[in-house]
């Protein structure tokens, strides 16, 4: 008997302390299963999740400031994703689309040949993890070229694969003891206004200059397949890139026949105000790589890109065997309906317009916030020793986040150095849980500082 699904009240509510018995015993039993190297932020295990709450097995109620990462975009158990989920797992849920195609796939890469930027003719392939679908992208632009070199970027992540950790700038935890990587992967400054020795006023134009300088001495034009670059550092600290920065690389690659790949797998989908967050600065990349937010939840990536560079590798090149899963797609559209149907783009502006002056206010309070950075839902503060001393100050970051964690609100951390608070709620968030985990926060900071 199918058990009714029951709508989730959305309030904060703490029946035991955090975490609760049931999820400690259910720690224990984690620590014996499950290898070490997994790590877990908040020892809080869920059993049901929807709008901005998850609940736990203690039948704790939290405010969620991370959506599993950027992932729950349209919230847990949406209803148009569970509907599509559910009907194709009653027809079928795998036949690999290498073997025997299904028409799921071929319209979530209509419907992302659509939806990402530019009004070219495209191509997109699926795959499983954004991982995946970086790997894939590099392994095209190499295709598509006949060159070798990627150039990427200080502070960069683009995952946990060998070839993804070469391209990720961050050592622990993602690189520690994992070499030797990849080869053929060059790293340049990225344009990180707060922290440019140049100043912020000055750091476009000179993050650009040593940009071209350094991939002109070290690595050749010629040789460059790609430039990959996020158009918001994730992991890196929500790094948005000086403006103007994204448009002078972006040319700079059309003028040397080089491709621009973005990774649009933590900003894509409606997060930060807009569908991609390369179109502020009217980027057209050659290639996209998405994931997390894509499909609700369910495990699916892509690489979506102009048609004739897309097209340029050999059948048999691209594909895995669960690529593009039949329920995986299903989920995918459903997702990206929700978003169309109840504007979440408008709704990622509406909950910037709630966060920011909130958060700006907490930085005038507190010299020890250096830095309030983003767009949309996808926003940071930059911990740091004082007004007048940028030096990172994970530690405080550190008594923050349990205290949040303490009092049911989920937060993320982030940055090259670990000192960057990263809000990335749900966009079927409320207004009123998003006031009452700012109100978490702010606790925190007086708790703390």
């Amino acid at each position: 008997m199918t058990t009714p699904h029951v709508e989730i009240e959305q309030q904060r509510l703490l029946r035991t302390a955090i975490p609760g018995p049931r999820s400690d015993a259910l720690h224990r039993r984690k620590a014996s299963a499950v290898s070490s190297g997994v790590s877990t932020a908040l020892p809080v295990y869920i059993e049901r999740a929807g709008g901005g709450i998850l609940v736990d097995v203690d039948g704790n109620q939290l405010i969620d400031f991370g959506s599993g990462i950027a992932v729950s975009t349209v919230g847990n158990a949406a209803p148009r994703v569970v509907r599509r989920v559910q009907e194709q797992v009653a027809d079928f849920t795998h036949t690999c689309f290498m073997i025997t195609p299904y028409e799921e796939y071929v319209e979530v890469a209509e419907t992302l040949n659509d939806l990402t930027p530019g009004t070219h003719e495209k191509r997109s392939a699926l795959f499983n993890s954004g991982a995946e679908a970086v790997e894939n992208a590099v392994k095209i632009a190499r295709s598509y070229t006949g060159r070798q070199a990627v150039i990427a970027f200080d502070h960069a992540y683009h995952g946990r694969t060998n070839l993804t950790m070469a391209l990720t700038a961050k050592n622990m935890p993602y690189k520690h003891g994992f070499g030797p990587f990849a080869n053929e992967i060059y790293r340049v400054p990225m344009a990180y206004p707060f922290r440019w020795p140049g100043g912020a006023e000055n750091c476009a134009a000179e993050a650009f200059a040593m940009f071209t300088d350094l991939v002109h001495a070290q690595v050749g034009e010629s040789n460059t397949a790609a430039v990959l670059i996020e158009p918001i550092q994730g992991e890196g600290g929500f790094i948005v890139p000086a403006p103007g920065f994204l448009k002078l690389v972006s040319d700079w690659c059309r003028e040397h026949d080089i491709l621009l790949i973005a990774d649009e797998i933590q900003t894509g989908f409606c997060r930060t105000g807009n569908w991609f967050a390369c179109e502020f600065e009217n980027v057209v990349p050659d290639l996209v790589t998405t994931a997390k937010g894509i499909a609700g939840g369910l495990p699916l990536s892509a690489v979506t890109g102009r048609a004739e560079v897309m097209d340029a590798v050999h059948a048999g090149g691209l594909g895995g065997t669960y690529g593009g899963n039949p329920v995986a797609c299903a989920a995918a559209l459903g997702a990206i309906e929700t978003m169309k149907s109840e504007n979440l783009v408008g709704r990622a502006k509406q909950v910037e317009a709630i966060f920011l002056p909130r958060l700006q206010q907490l930085a005038a309070k507190y010299p020890q916030i250096g830095d309030v950075r983003g767009r949309g839902a996808m926003l940071a503060i930059e911990l740091v020793e004082g007004a007048h001393d940028k030096t990172p100050n994970a530690a405080l970051l550190g008594t923050v986040t349990a205290h949040c964690h303490s009092q049911g609100l989920v937060t993320l951390t982030a940055g090259t150095y670990g000192n960057v608070f990263r809000f990335l709620p749900p966009l079927s968030i409320g207004d009123d849980l998003i006031n009452e985990g700012l109100d978490i926060l702010e606790e925190a900071f007086a708790a703390s500082c």
